[in-house]
């Protein structure tokens, strides 16, 4: 009896891993994310019970009800999959449903996933490091943005790009508090909603322009000299390979 805990990758089934895909298909049960996508769960086995944990603004389960279910169901069936989304372990609290596992005495593993905050900028052409634009990469939740101490401000570095996961809803005090740390106004943006799904929206703008971009969530915000860039032209859209 295991509990895997599954990176269902940014979005598109196509992006799944191997190991991923076969374990979906042999699951007793399946317990996902509010966010996986609909080709992701149509390959899982046809006699799986699929449960819907997600968390949706204003009506959610809680991750404590959520690690007492998988511990329930670790203890009942052979194979138990944790779908979430990108991967387990990028914001996804995967770790904290581990150490319960473990700490009932179940079994569990992990299974990694392509994570959407390096993947979701390259479904729009932005690649978040480049040898003469970026010397590295950060990547970070938008709650951090609530933060009394403006966590934002430290983070406020022309040479780095940074990538905010769950920002969307707090990206007015983000842009704010980065200028006020020193970025530029003109620091170029890039918002990619729904990545790598057929429901994809890219806008581009300037820092002083995000906190009234029309845009909504689940998106990734990337920010940086990188976000200007589109390499689309020289992508291969797999979305349209048969």
């Amino acid at each position: 009896m295991t509990v895997f805990l599954v990176g269902a990758g940014p979005g598109d089934a196509d992006l799944l891993t191997v190991r991923a895909a076969r374990l979906l298909a042999r699951a007793d049960v399946v317990v996902h994310d509010r966010l996986v996508e609909r080709s992701v769960l149509e390959l899982a086995n046809s006699n799986a019970d699929l449960i819907d944990v997600g968390k949706a603004p204003g009506a959610f389960t809680s991750q404590s009800i959520i690690n007492d279910l998988l511990v329930s169901l670790g203890q009942n069936y052979d194979c138990v999959v944790r779908l979430k989304g990108g991967d387990p372990f990028v914001f996804g609290r995967g770790g904290e449903e581990m150490m319960a596992l473990r700490e009932a005495g179940v079994a569990c593993d992990v299974v990694p996933g392509v994570t959407s905050a390096f993947s979701g900028p390259l479904a729009a052409g932005i690649p978040v490091t480049h040898r003469t634009l970026s010397r590295g990469v950060t990547v970070v939740t938008g709650h951090l943005a609530n933060d009394d101490d403006g966590y934002f401000r430290r983070l406020a570095n022309p040479d780095i790009t940074l990538v905010i996961l769950m920002g969307v809803a707090r990206r007015d005090a983000i842009a704010s508090q980065l200028i006020e740390g020193g970025l530029s106004r003109a620091t170029p943006v890039a918002v990619i909603e729904n990545a790598w799904t057929e429901r994809q929206r890219e806008t581009r703008a300037t820092l002083t322009e995000l906190g009234v971009l029309d845009v909504a969530s689940p998106a990734i915000i990337v920010i940086g000299p990188c976000a200007a860039l589109s390499l689309r032209d020289v992508l291969v859209d797999t979305r349209a390979i048969t």
